[in-house]
């Protein structure tokens, strides 16, 4: 690894902060020298740095996603060194730099122990991969000795990876060329793992160092939500630190669908050796695993694949099993063994634990995904409708890809030359809120069609939901969350509605509305001018006996009405809204002359350029411009 640069009594080579510096983009605490300081150390820097972004201070329009999950893995590491090696209280310190770069200070108080390298004579022991990782990812980096402490630090950049000079692109390179979020995982998968030791190194390695691998390991696998990306994952880990290859068999836990056993192919096959995947799958494909009488995820003999690999060494497999429930089998393998050390095979077999239950995880999330795709279909309309004489444009953007959205639309034909459009907005998420939009757009629906006009549907909605929906809601409730605590009565489900109907004539369109306490409609005229076309009201199932009042403007050719939801006029940068100062008005007169396509793509787009995070609540926008 080189030699590693040290210092004593002088102060630390990233130097003192710059007096004009910004206390709010500097992190300090102290831990205990205990197992839960890791834990700690990664929650504070995630904290700062999501702290510093939320702020907008210098340098943090940096902090990407990939810089952050490289701190999180150093400061881990680091402080895990730590915390094993010198067994004293741990100072962890991180500043952001106006250029983006994050300075990582660990310091511990038993300077006489020099942090170990993980390239070290052979005869000693690896006691971590801290140096190594340090190496691997910090622009640069020391250690500062003093009388009373020993401090480890590294300067982290945002900046792009070097380019390797490689003849052509790895199967990693590939991966992160084609998923770039796959490739980010896998390179810290890769980072993180031990690195391969012969039998009398990884008895050592289990003392010192297996119990961070399988706790960083677990940080890993827990956070993916895709079962393929779970076992690309394993691979990479487990290939070439602990194995020469392995492969991953999937199954159904319910059906037994492809069941290694009944000769399914596996889903990952990994060897060092890239140009032996291939061959070594199909030898694979043509002796999978065989199904064992019990459920252990202990380890069982595999045939070696000689005809791939040449005759010698050891192969074992692994079934995966989460919840007494099935879920796949892991096969590892190493040329040149009669048979795997304990060691080894003591820590594949906890990591397969992990395997397990990180896939169990992914598929749950997989089938409640589905699950709400479906609610979440049936809460919208197939189509929107086409109306005489207007054109429509629509975006519609859930937060939350998970779950059903609070927000709804819909454009529908009413009989009579009419055409009724409304844009909602339930209060809260999840199966309440969607209890709530299945009751309400078809209440409007049958409404509509019936002959009421605007206001008389906002009444008869209202009392609606005061009755019914609230009653239906507090059922998902219970049914997701389970029974209400005593003294807790039914919850008012709030509804924020802009609904209207649309009456097209020569020369026009006419156009009937009402908002209850909904973000207010805009209407651009040609010449770029800018007029809300409602008056705002009270939330629909608020107020008992409530009578509310409609508008009527007539939309000339040109003319264009927008409606959002308060995902568009909320949407934040730090303490400010996009709305804030008429800023959707400014926005929307920005558009004049455009069609109602290329508007509701512009609104779309300011409104996800105006912060730097993700929007975190849904968004739907509607745009009807009269011919």
């Amino acid at each position: 690894m080189g030699v590693v640069p040290t210092q004593r009594e002088t102060e630390a080579l990233t130097g003192a902060a710059p007096a004009h510096a910004d206390d709010r983009a500097r992190a300090h605490t102290t831990l205990p020298g205990s197992s839960l300081a890791p834990g700690s150390a990664r929650a504070l820097v995630r904290a700062a740095l999501t702290e510093w972004t939320g702020l907008a201070l210098p340098g943090a329009d940096r902090l990407t996603e990939r810089l952050a999950q490289d701190i999180a893995l150093l400061v881990s590491e680091l402080v895990t060194n730590a915390v094993v090696h010198a067994g004293t209280d741990v100072e962890l310190s991180c500043r952001l730099e106006s250029t983006g770069t994050v300075v990582v200070e660990v310091t511990d108080r038993h300077p006489a122990r020099a942090p170990r390298d993980a390239d070290a004579d052979a005869e000693t022991p690896e006691y971590g991969r801290g140096l190594r990782l340090v190496a691997a990812l910090a622009e640069s980096w020391g250690v500062t000795y003093r009388r009373t402490a020993k401090t480890v630090w590294a300067r982290l950049t945002p900046a792009g990876e070097d380019a390797a000079g490689h003849e052509g692109p790895t199967a990693h390179e590939r991966i992160a060329h084609d998923d770039p979020v796959l490739g980010d995982t896998l390179r810290l998968a890769g980072i993180l793992a031990p690195e391969p030791r012969g039998a009398d190194g990884d008895r050592d390695w289990l003392g010192r160092g297996a119990l961070s691998f399988l706790a960083e390991a677990s940080d890993l696998l827990a956070g993916q939500l895709d079962e393929d990306l779970v076992a690309s994952l394993t691979g990479q880990l487990v290939v070439p630190r602990l194995a020469d290859w392995c492969a991953v068999w999937l199954e159904d836990e319910v059906t037994g669908r492809g069941w290694a056993g009944a000769g399914g192919p596996p889903a990952r096959v990994w060897h060092s050796g890239e140009h032996l995947v291939e061959e070594l799958r199909q030898a694979l494909e043509k002796e999978p695993p065989r199904p064992p009488e019990a459920t252990s995820p202990g380890p069982r003999p595999y045939p070696w694949p000689g005809a791939a690999l040449g005759p010698h060494g050891a192969a074992l497999a692994y079934r995966l099993v989460a919840g007494g429930r099935p879920l796949g089998t892991l096969v590892i393998g190493r040329a040149g063994l009669l048979r795997f050390p304990d060691e080894v095979t003591g820590l594949v077999e906890d990591l397969s634990r992990r395997v397990a239950l990180a896939i169990g995880a992914a598929r749950q999330y997989a089938r409640q995904a589905t699950i709400s795709a479906v609610l979440q279909r049936g809460l919208l309309p197939g189509a929107v409708a086409e109306i005489p004489g207007v054109r429509t444009a629509l975006v519609y953007e859930p937060c939350d890809k998970g779950g059903p959205s609070g927000d709804f639309y819909d454009v529908f034909p009413a009989g009579h030359g009419r055409w009724c459009f409304a844009v909602g907005d339930v209060q809260g998420k999840g199966p309440e809120a969607a209890v709530v939009i299945g009751l309400a757009r078809p209440w409007l629906r049958l409404l509509a069609r019936e002959g009421y006009g605007v206001a008389d549907v906002l009444d008869r909605l209202n009392q609606l939901l005061l009755d019914d929906a609230t009653e239906a809601a507090d059922a998902a409730a219970r049914a997701f969350a389970g029974p209400v605590a005593p003294g807790d009565g039914p919850q008012t489900r709030f509804l924020s509605l802009l609904y209207g109907e649309l009456t097209p004539y020569e020369g026009g369109v006419r156009c009937t509305l009402a908002s209850a306490g909904h973000p207010l409609p805009l209407i651009l005229g040609p010449d770029g001018t800018v007029r809300t076309a409602a008056a705002p009201q009270t939330l629909l199932g608020v107020v008992e006996d409530e009578t509310y009042a409609s508008e009527t403007v007539d939309l000339l050719p040109g003319d264009t009405l927008l409606c959002v939801t308060d995902g568009v006029t909320e949407r934040r940068n730090g303490s400010v809204q996009f709305d804030d100062g008429d800023g959707l008005a400014h926005a929307l007169a920005g558009c004049a002359g455009l069609d109602a396509d290329l508007i509701a793509e512009r609104i779309s787009r300011l409104v996800h350029d105006f912060g730097t995070r993700p929007p975190d609540d849904d968004m739907a926008l509607l745009v009807l411009q009269a011919e």
